[in-house]
């Protein structure tokens, strides 16, 4: 690979894990590309309900709820790449399903049926993903030598976003020209998303003796919980900062789906300028993120979560003002709101700053054999609060509006900001 010639590799090892993990990341890419527009594509061309949408916002989230007790079994897996295999067989390849769905499904007389076997499509796909991630920094992590791992990491990272923006782009364009390019283009993603895990899985990888073995499963999950519930009685910023999350994750939540279902009944945008707008946050965000991840190894971590949900503040009343401003110019047939570029221009520095908090936000407040104890309390909070917050949005939807809607996820996060500074105040 070409790339690889400009990068001082330690050893032939590192080089050929590298072009491995890079021939994976842009086939994710073009995956993740792709489905971007997942919700859109349940929108306009399955007619899917606003309660079903909030169904399959709920999927990618609530699935975190399986995190702790997944991790566990992968732990005592010792052939993890076979396990690894046959789960991406399992939970990708029921996409291929989508080639047998009619062309047109409006008026179909098993539209029900359709649009439950896509939710059904997609909780397998996502239900996975609680044990890929983790067992993909495995494999990274023993065969990238320490001072290289950040480095490889983010070109590799860096390669997969620029893939994804250009998966995006095309394929909202594809089904603006051709409404049913989901039904072959899907599939395509089952084979993709099976070899590129097959690929990845060629990186030699040694697991380590995890001594956790001779407890039953039981009995670490029991140790699990009361070490997590120990965790939160003892370290209270931890604790606030976590609540913090909690309000900012039900503000984020509840707004989502309704801000899907906006975009598509009330802006009225097409597949391009879906995809337009999604893009061009990314871009924002890619940029952005270098910049952010020096500021937040020299602030508090509640003072940096509280410029990050501001910036989700942002978005939200931008994207409520768009109702009663609905002005635009069109470029390329695209409608480009004023008040949507604001929005979306605040949710790509948010999402810059959310893509450091996320991953290694509850690791400033733990030791560094803790952290991974920190991480699964965070991930179990976060799947708690999916499996109910996206259908409570859409039930406020349905009751009043998206006005009221985006002032309950206003109200949400103001009392997220504020909880996070008397916090950093009261338990520096």
């Amino acid at each position: 690979m070409p790339l690889s010639l400009k990068i001082n590799f330690n050893s032939n090892n590192e080089r050929h894990t590298f072009n491995l993990h890079l021939i994976y990341s842009v086939l994710d890419g073009i995956i993740l590309g792709v489905l971007a527009l997942n919700e859109y594509v349940l929108i306009k061309a399955l007619k899917g309900t606003s309660y079903q949408i909030g169904i399959l916002f709920q999927f990618t989230v609530v699935v975190l709820l399986a995190s702790i007790p997944l991790t566990e079994l992968m732990k005592r897996t010792v052939n993890k790449v076979r396990t690894l295999r046959i789960a991406a067989v399992i939970t990708r390849a029921p996409l291929i399903l989508l080639l047998f769905f009619p062309k047109t499904i409006a008026g179909h007389s098993n539209i029900l049926f359709y649009q439950i076997t896509f939710l059904g499509i997609f909780l397998f796909y996502y239900s996975v993903n609680p044990i890929i991630m983790p067992t993909i920094n495995g494999f990274l992590k023993t065969n990238y030598k320490h001072e290289n791992f950040s480095k490889l990491y983010s070109y590799v990272t860096t390669i997969n976003k620029i893939v994804m923006l250009s998966a995006t782009f095309v394929f909202g364009i594809l089904l603006d020209k051709h409404a049913d390019a989901y039904t072959y283009i899907y599939p395509i993603l089952a084979i993709l998303g099976i070899v590129s895990i097959f690929i990845l899985t060629k990186i030699k990888y040694k697991p380590e003796i995890n001594y956790a073995k001779r407890r039953t499963i039981l009995k670490a999950l029991k140790d699990i919980r009361i070490n997590m519930l120990h965790i939160i009685k003892t370290n209270k910023p931890f604790r606030d900062f976590e609540i913090g999350f909690m309000f900012y994750g039900l503000a984020w939540l509840i707004t989502i789906a309704v801000i899907a279902l906006f975009l598509e009944y009330q802006m009225k945008l097409s597949y391009s300028g879906i995809a337009f707008y999604k893009n061009f946050y990314n871009t924002v965000s890619i940029i952005l993120t270098p910049f952010f991840g020096k500021l937040l190894g020299k602030i508090n971590p509640r003072v940096f979560a509280a410029y990050t949900f501001s910036t989700l503040l942002i978005y939200i009343i931008f994207m409520g003002l768009s109702e009663y401003f609905p002005y635009y110019f069109e470029f390329a047939e695209i409608k480009i709101y004023y008040t949507l570029l604001v929005s979306f221009l605040a949710y790509g520095v948010f999402g810059a700053m959310m893509g450091l908090l996320w991953y290694i936000g509850s690791a400033y407040f733990s030791k560094d054999e803790d952290v991974a104890d920190y991480q699964a309390i965070h991930l179990s909070l976060t799947g708690f609060r999916g499996a109910f917050a996206p259908l409570i949005g859409i039930f406020f939807y349905e009751l009043i509006g998206y006005t009221g809607v985006y002032i309950i996820g206003i109200i949400f996060l103001i009392l997220s900001i504020a909880f996070l500074i008397i916090s950093v105040r009261k338990h520096p």
